[in-house]
């Protein structure tokens, strides 16, 4: 099973990079420079459907045009989004903004950070991962 993931960060070479880190371990991946032009922000009124998962992983930025990080992350778990794996990134971390990565199970990034750092969370969300787990058509959205 091909790994999925979503990326949401409006610095186009951050974007960039992260994107390569996914891809370059074999993920499909989908990024985006805010979570509106997300396939997951398509569907307001339907929930994820009932034993799937959307991706695998999502890393998102924090301060986003239109949608912060944790808006989105609230968002997708109101509609019943099963995502295990949050990756959140900023630049200034406030104790506020901490604890309330720390409610919705967000793993914390610091920008800048080292690509080992994302690498090392990587390889830590992937032993975990149950590679038998439904995942929707990234091209059609929950």
């Amino acid at each position: 099973m091909k790994l999925k993931a979503i990326v949401l960060e409006d610095n186009d070479s951050l974007r960039t990079l992260i994107y390569g880190i996914l891809k370059d371990r074999g993920y499909e991946v989908h990024a985006f420079s805010e979570p509106f032009l997300s396939p997951l922000c398509h569907d307001r009124e339907f929930p994820c459907p009932e034993g799937h998962t959307c991706p695998n992983i999502i890393i998102t930025d924090i301060d986003m045009p239109n949608m912060t990080g944790f808006e989105f992350i609230e968002y997708q778990k109101s509609k019943g989004c099963k995502i295990q794996n949050i990756g959140i990134m900023s630049g200034r971390w406030t104790s506020e903004n901490i604890k309330h990565a720390k409610r919705l199970a967000c793993h914390m990034f610091n920008k800048p950070f080292k690509i080992g750092e994302v690498k090392k969370w990587l390889d830590e969300c992937e032993k975990e991962l149950d590679r038998n787990s439904k995942l929707i058509d990234m091209q059609t959205s929950c």
